[in-house]
């Protein structure tokens, strides 16, 4: 963390995030592959529990509500790009196969 942000940090009165959630790679990861493989209401009820967890541990961490909810907005940001990734890259292997 810089000078500056730590400084900010202070001067707000938010604590500081140590490790962002959208930077949580496993998390983000192990996210995609279990929505991947739900679909509808399972995946919507999945979906919404991972995001209540993460949210619930940054209060606890000491985050205000709205950098709690800006963390919660990168972190589905983050997993939704992965699933692109995913997506993508099978689109890829299944078209050189027949090429």
């Amino acid at each position: 963390m810089s000078a500056a942000s730590a400084n900010a940090s202070l001067t707000t009165g938010t604590a500081p995030i140590p490790f962002p959630i959208a930077r949580r790679t496993k998390v983000v990861r192990r996210c995609a592959a279990e929505l991947e493989a739900l679909h509808g209401e399972p995946a919507l009820v999945y979906w919404r529990g991972e995001c209540r967890k993460l949210a619930e541990e940054l209060l606890s961490l000491g985050c205000d509500e709205a950098a709690m909810r800006s963390q919660v907005l990168d972190f589905q940001d983050e997993v939704q790009a992965e699933l692109r990734r995913r997506h993508e890259a099978r689109s890829l292997r299944e078209n050189a196969g027949t090429a």
